[in-house]
This record gives structure tokens, sequence and C-alpha cells, in this order.
């Protein structure tokens, strides 16, 4: 499979696995800042829609080991699910590691295989790790299969698996950011998207990483019909969610150019914004989760801006806080039950190698 498939290069040479090669993926998580929402169809295909993203050092692993006969195997090593399926039979799709079925058949694998998989996330948690996963799987079978993609067709693929095959509701972004990996610029058009990578001064990056927290809600979201809802809202002509929409779709450029010219308490400030007009577009989003009294308390105690994590219902809650606050904050939060996660940002994608050691 050749290097363009991959920015990040992690790719063996030759495009021919040998019986027995174990083959390797691994693909990042994602925090996205704003625009969220902007990159679905009803609203990019008539307005255009952007998103500003960064992955992160938490990730989707995938492990191939090649099988003689054609059985296929596939474990979550963290969830501890086992399916068990033959390559000529049509799989189940009953909610257990669909995914990852979807993938197989869609990769037109020929012969069985052995297929672990982990996530550094639980589902639902609003870093899409669902797409991750989704492109690890491909990423691994496309170098078992000899069947070499861009990044822009594997991002593809991924959407269609989760979207089409699957029918999960959802947006384009996640795909795409964890497959190119870095701080984009991701716009969404009718009949293509656009990934910018940011040239972000590396101080600057690395001052907004210690101006940022990662905190879980406690509480995974369910499949609460999110999106859905958003859709519906739109289409009904609910005045607050246009505006929502317009407002987050905007702020994506503006908080581009603060990042870029280190205006980062800016940044900070726009998170809040962006929190705000989230809110607008689909007020059900923090609905009978702990998420807003966090936030809120987040607030009091010092944070100047932060976000739910995902289209909403749970998960992680990012913050932008004075360094000097950061502990009282975090002590506010634990009390109400919230967890934090140390987390770096990940300058590579989805990267795929091979591995004779098993």
């Amino acid at each position: 499979m050749p290097d363009r498939a991959f920015p990040n290069r992690a790719m063996g040479g030759g495009h021919r696995t040998m019986m027995g090669t174990i083959v390797r993926a691994k693909s990042p998580l994602r925090i996205s800042f704003a625009g969220g929402g902007t990159d679905l169809p009803h609203y990019y295909e008539e307005h255009g829609g952007a998103v500003l993203s960064s992955t992160i050092n938490r990730y989707a692993y995938v492990t191939v080991y090649p099988r003689e006969d054609r059985e296929i195997q596939i474990r979550s090593l963290d969830m501890g699910y086992t399916v068990k399926y033959n390559i000529d039979e049509e799989p189940v799709y009953d909610g257990i590691l669909d995914l990852v079925k979807a993938a197989i058949r869609r990769m037109g694998v020929t012969s069985g295989m052995n297929l672990d998989i982990r996530t550094d996330a639980p589902p639902g948690s609003g870093l899409g790790g669902s797409s991750a996963l989704t492109a690890a799987v491909i990423g691994a079978l496309s170098v078992l299969t000899g069947a070499p993609m861009n990044c822009y067709e594997l991002a593809e693929l991924n959407y269609t698996i989760e979207r089409i095959d699957l029918g999960i509701a959802g947006g384009k972004q996640d795909q795409y950011a964890t497959t190119f990996g870095g701080f984009n610029l991701i716009e969404f058009y009718k009949d293509r998207v656009v990934v910018t990578p940011l040239r972000i001064d590396r101080d600057i990056l690395n001052d907004l990483e210690a101006h940022l927290l990662l905190c879980y809600t406690g509480k995974i979201r369910a499949n609460l019909g999110l999106v859905d809802t958003q859709i519906r809202l739109y289409r009904q002509g609910r005045s607050e969610t246009l505006e929502g929409m317009r407002q987050l779709h905007r702020m994506v450029y503006d908080m581009k150019d603060a990042l870029l010219t280190g205006r980062l308490d800016d940044f900070g400030e726009m998170l809040h914004e962006a929190y705000v007009n989230k809110k607008r577009m689909n007020p059900y989003i923090s609905e009978g989760t702990p998420a807003d009294l966090l936030y809120e308390t987040a607030r009091r105690h010092g944070a100047i801006g932060g976000k739910l994590c995902g289209a909403g219902g749970g998960g992680y809650l990012l913050l932008y806080c004075a360094t000097d606050r950061q502990q009282e904050v975090r002590r506010a939060l634990e009390e109400l039950g919230g967890r934090f996660t140390d987390f770096a940002f990940d300058g590579f994608g989805l990267q795929v190698w091979r591995s004779h050691c098993r």
C-alpha cells in the first residue's frame, strides 16, 4: 500500500501482505472546538459547513491476525465482546461490533482473520471514537487486502459505512479528523470536503494545551436521537436553530484566526460563545445530564469557556481555564463526580504498520 494513503508515512514497504503477517493500526480520537452540526448534509448542502478540530493522544487500536480458514473472529478487548462468523455468511447486525462487521464486508475480505480492537474512550464519549475505530479497521484491512486509498477516499468510505450502510445518524467531521490527524479546518460542501491543516506556532499549541481541561461527566450518552432532533428543528424552520448554526459556522473562522495569532483568552471566550450557540441549535443536548451543572460550576471557579464534546447527551466536557485556577476548578468538579483525563494534541492521523511479532 503506497505511502500516499496516510499523511504520517507510517507504512511498511511493499503492497502485499504475506500470510502470517500481523497488521496493526491506530487512529486518534478528536476534540472539536466549533462547527459541530454544520457537518450534517441537511445544512452543508445548502449553506456549506465548517469544523475546527484537533486529534489527541487517545486512540482506537486494531490488530489483524490472518487465518488460513474462512472464520472471522472479532474481539473487543475493552468491552469484552467476541463475535464469530464464516466469511461466506452475511454478518448479523445486532448492535454488537456492527461497525467492524460492516467494514470487513465493505473491504471485500476473502480469507479468515482474528481481529482485536480496543479504544481509549468509552462509547458515546463525544470524542469521535466510533469513526476512529472504523478508520483503524479500514486502514488495517487496506494493507491486508492490498487495496490502497488516499485519505479522502478512506474518510468517505468510513462515512459510508457509518451513515449509509448502518444508518447511524451523525455528521461528517469525525471520519476526516481521525484519518488526517492534527489541527485542521475541515470544510463541507455539497460535492466535496476540503481539509486544511493549520500551521499553528508550536508555542501557541503548547500554551493552548496547558489551558485546556478534559472532564468526563460520568454519564455515557445513549442514542437519544439528538441528531434527528436537530435535523427536525432545522427543517421546521425554528429560528433559534437556524441562527445557532449560522453563528457556529461563522465562529469556526473567528476561532481559527484567534489561534493563528495567539489570542488564546479570546479563543477561550469563543468556546463559551460556541457552547451557547450549540444549545441554541439544539436545546436538548445537555438535558438529563450533569453537564450544565459541571460547566456552570467550572465557570464560577475560573473557567473562561468550554463546551460539551460531540452531539451532546453527556460524555466529555472541554474547558479553557487560566492555569492558576485549574486546581480550584478540578477540585470543584471532582466533588460533583467529574473525572479529569490528561491529554495532548496528536499531530498524526491514522497509522498502519506490519508486524511479525504476536
